[in-house]
């Protein structure tokens, strides 16, 4: 698909509203970038909801020709129209989720008058979110093109999920999810919010058409969490941090333990990337950073090895970059560079 005839992948990245610059519209292009800016029930550090209007002002310093795929941007990029409702909405709901969770930590109950209907409110507006996201990316699904997801917390994705199983649901097929996180994200209404930031996962595999789960760098997860993924029957497959440092200091290599990473996900994955997966060295502003984690070579390895394997990618996120005062062009600089690397990876897997 082409974009602007006049458009140079080597002349200075203009901003333009468009992640990485590029010159196409979203019926000009076989992938569309959603952004979700909303950060409501960070546990944390708050901001990342504004994490994509970081990322965007980053990405334009990339350069577009891609190890992995050096001129797969002409298949076209674009970046769909934001709901202003959603970083308005994200910004209001967001101090009533505070008071919400400074009430649970002070020995305060859910119920408690007032309390009650902060977290009623809350959990509407992330069903609204969720509806919205299903909504945008069902319409581009509908038309042919894939859809990638930035938010945000990693709470957003879940309507772009749904509207992925939607689809594939039509045609009988099922799914995986590749989830690189320091977290498991496993709890159930974590702190009363149906939609948390620590709920995306349980929530996700409450979507039949998703066949397994495969987490990737997890390091800081409860015993309730660790206890669903062990009664699972293999749905929940984890490959936390402890275990993939142990094996490599004991001699087994980042690419074999790839290839037994990859060979648990089934044909068709859906990739959920939140930025907290890396050393936190690399990604300092973020929701709740970990020690640990995936250097930028390892993601990108394990990105790469996964579209070369024969497997589609069939929509993906990168969550929970939360640009800060003191490294925020840092933040968002790693976040554009894996947010190009799984978006040419993803149109890679589907040549």
């Amino acid at each position: 698909m082409s974009g602007n005839n006049n458009f140079s992948p080597d002349d200075i990245g203009v901003a333009n509203g468009n992640y990485f610059g590029l010159p196409f519209e979203t019926d000009q292009a076989e992938l569309v970038l959603l952004s979700a800016p909303w950060d409501v029930t960070v546990s944390y550090n708050s901001g990342t909801a504004e994490g994509p209007e970081a990322i965007l002002a980053a990405s334009t310093q990339v350069e577009l020709r891609d190890a992995h795929y050096p001129e797969g941007w002409r298949r076209g990029i674009a970046t769909a129209a934001v709901d202003p409702w959603i970083a308005e909405t994200s910004e209001r709901l967001r101090t009533e989720a505070e008071r919400v969770i400074a009430h649970l930590e002070a020995g305060g109950e859910p119920t408690d008058t007032g309390i009650a209907t902060a977290l009623e409110a809350v959990n509407a507006g992330s069903e609204r979110l969720n509806g919205l996201i299903f909504d945008q990316a069902s319409s581009f699904l509908a038309a042919g093109r894939l859809v990638g997801l930035v938010g945000g917390d990693h709470s957003t994705p879940l309507g772009l999920m749904r509207a992925v199983a939607a689809a594939l649901a039509k045609r009988g097929e099922r799914f995986g999810i590749l989830h690189i996180d320091a977290h498991a994200d496993l709890r159930v209404a974590y702190e009363g919010f149906t939609y948390s930031h620590a709920s995306i996962m349980y929530n996700a595999l409450q979507l039949p058409q998703v066949e397994r789960l495969v987490q990737v760098g997890i390091r800081d997860f409860c015993g309730a969490e660790a206890s669903l993924a062990a009664e699972s029957e293999g749905r929940i497959v984890q490959y936390d941090d402890h275990t993939l440092a142990r094996n490599a200091f004991e001699g087994i290599g980042w690419g074999t333990q790839c290839a037994e990473i990859i060979d648990r996900l089934p044909k068709l994955v859906y990739v959920s990337f939140d930025i907290d997966g890396l050393s936190p060295d690399l990604c300092p502003g973020t929701g709740t950073p970990v020690p640990g984690g995936l250097s930028f070579r390892e993601a990108v390895y394990l990105l790469a090895r996964l579209a070369a394997s024969g497997r589609r990618i069939v929509g993906f996120d990168l969550t929970e970059v939360a640009p800060t005062p003191n490294d925020g062009e840092w933040n968002a600089n790693v976040g554009a560079r894996i947010l190009y690397k799984l978006a040419n990876l993803t149109l890679l897997a589907n040549l």
